[in-house]
């Protein structure tokens, strides 16, 4: 046995320099990475649920590919972001909403907030935001319901993402 090899950290196979990582200065390169995932997904998860296209879904189903130890911050930011999103489009309606009631608007007023669960899907939506702002719901439980229900669509996909 040589001098080198008793002198060997234990773990270091014999033959194999021992390199040590520089110290690092600042935040780590993963840490940058996963931040700027999670802004991404929450300027995206904004953006689709107002009038602009864009998936919502895709955008967290990505960053679950790319981070899986960030679920539910990923889902979380993806619920607030998509709500707030529905709430600028209910005050779109409630801004431009007039007195005179439209008759395709009584079905949200006879279902109330709880039929912003469904302010999720595509469409139909964000006319069930809308209408909700022009008939003048409570913000809060409109903020409220609609949360629930993109908080279980988005457990959703991120359950088919991290399957």
């Amino acid at each position: 046995m040589c001098f080198a090899a008793a002198r060997r950290p234990a773990g270091v196979p014999a033959g194999r320099a021992q390199v040590l990582d520089p110290p690092r200065r600042g935040l780590d390169r993963r840490v940058i990475d996963a931040w700027l995932s999670l802004a991404s997904l929450l300027a995206a998860s904004f953006l689709a649920s107002t009038l602009i296209p864009l998936s919502s879904e895709a955008a967290l189903f990505a960053v679950l590919k790319l981070h899986p130890d960030l679920a539910w911050p990923a889902i979380a930011l993806a619920t607030l972001g998509n709500t707030a999103g529905g709430l600028t489009t209910y005050l779109i309606g409630r801004w431009f909403g007039s007195k005179k009631p439209l008759a395709q608007l009584e079905r949200v007023r006879r279902y109330g907030s709880p039929l912003l669960t469904l302010a999720w899907l595509p469409f139909v939506g964000d006319g069930l935001c809308l209408a909700a702002g022009w008939i003048r719901l409570d913000w809060l439980a409109v903020a409220l319901w609609s949360a629930a229900g993109r908080c279980a669509r988005y457990w959703v996909v991120a359950q088919g993402a991290l399957w």
